[in-house]
C-alpha cells in the first residue's frame, strides 16, 4: 500500500509540475502576444501618420510587379518555354515570388534594415535592458503594412494564372504551399538578419541588406534557367531558387521527387540555426553607447 502510494503521489507530483510548465509557457506566449499587439498599434498610427507615403510605395509596388509580368509577357513572344517551364507557370512564379516577398518585407525587412541604426544610436542599449527577448523586439518592432496590400495583388496574379493552368489544387496542397512559403521567408529572414549584425562590426551595413533585397529578383526565375556553379550557388550558399520554385512546383505538381520539399524544410532549419548562433556572438561582442 505505501509504494503504490507513493508511485501515485510521484506521478501527481510529475502531472503538477508539467501543468505548471504548461502554464508558464502559456502565460509567456500571452505575454509575447500582447507585446506584439502594441508593436502592431504603434505601426498603425505611425502609418496613418504618413498617408502619402504609404499609398506612394504601393503604387510604386504595383507598378514594379507589373514590369516583371510585362518581361514574362515579352520573352514568351520568342519562346514556348523555359525549360518544362510554360508561360502560365511562370507567371505563377512570378506570383509567387511576389506574395512571400511582400510578406516578408510586411514583417521584416524594415527591422533588419534599421538593426544598424539601432547599434550606431545606442538605441540598442535601451532594448537589450527590456524584459523580453532582445531578437524579438529588433525584428518586429515596426509593421509595414503596404506589404500585405502588395502580397493580396500577388494572390490575385497567381488565382488567375492557377485558373489559366486549370490547377484544381486540394486543401491540403494549398496548406502545404503556405508551409513551404513560411519556410521561404524564414530563409530570408534568417540570412538578411545575418547580415544585418555584421552592423556590431561595421556600425553601418545598410546597404549590405539591401543587396541582398535584391538577390529576391533571382527568386522570380524558374529554376532549370540556371546550370552549373550558378544553380549550385542559389541552391545551397544563398538557397533563392528553392524559396519559390519548390511552392510552385508542389502547386503546378511539378515536383519530381520529395527531395526538393526535404532540402527546402533542412535549408530553412539550418539557416534559422546559424542566424541565432551568429546573433548571439554578435550581441557578446557589442559595446554599448556608453561603454
Amino acid at each position: 500500500m505505501n509504494r503504490k502510494h507513493q508511485d501515485y503521489s510521484t506521478a501527481a507530483g510529475q502531472g503538477q509540475e508539467a501543468g505548471g510548465l504548461a502554464s508558464s509557457r502559456l502565460a509567456k506566449l500571452g505575454r509575447y502576444a500582447g507585446i506584439y499587439a502594441a508593436l502592431w498599434k504603434n505601426s498603425v498610427t505611425r502609418e496613418t501618420m504618413f498617408k502619402g507615403n504609404f499609398l506612394l510605395w504601393i503604387v510604386v509596388e504595383l507598378l514594379w510587379f507589373g514590369l516583371q509580368l510585362g518581361f514574362i509577357g515579352v520573352l514568351y513572344l520568342h519562346t514556348d518555354a523555359i525549360g518544362t517551364w510554360t508561360k502560365w507557370e511562370v507567371v505563377l512564379l512570378v506570383g509567387a515570388s511576389q506574395f512571400i516577398q511582400q510578406i516578408y518585407q510586411a514583417f521584416f525587412l524594415i527591422n533588419c534594415a534599421n538593426l544598424s541604426e539601432l547599434i550606431r544610436t545606442g538605441k540598442l542599449d535601451f532594448l537589450l535592458m527590456l524584459p523580453v527577448n532582445t531578437r524579438f523586439v529588433v525584428s518586429l518592432r515596426q509593421v509595414d503594412l503596404g506589404g500585405f496590400v502588395n502580397a493580396s495583388s500577388a494572390l490575385a496574379v497567381m488565382l488567375y494564372a492557377a485558373r489559366q493552368l486549370q490547377l484544381v489544387p486540394t486543401v491540403g496542397t494549398v496548406f502545404a504551399f503556405l508551409g513551404l512559403c513560411a519556410a521561404g521567408i524564414l530563409i530570408h529572414y534568417s540570412l538578411m538578419f545575418m547580415l544585418a549584425t555584421i552592423s556590431f562590426w561595421t556600425v553601418k551595413a545598410q546597404g549590405i541588406v539591401f543587396g541582398y533585397y535584391n538577390l529576391f529578383q533571382i527568386a522570380r526565375m524558374p529554376d532549370e534557367a540556371f546550370r552549373g556553379m550558378y544553380k549550385a550557388v542559389f541552391t545551397f550558399v544563398l538557397p533563392m531558387l528553392l524559396v519559390s520554385n519548390v511552392p510552385v512546383r508542389l502547386l503546378a505538381d511539378k515536383l519530381e521527387s520529395h527531395g526538393a520539399l526535404l532540402l527546402l524544410l533542412g535549408m530553412a532549419a539550418a539557416c534559422a540555426v546559424v542566424s541565432e548562433w551568429v546573433w548571439r556572438l554578435s550581441v557578446r561582442r557589442y559595446t554599448s553607447a556608453s561603454n
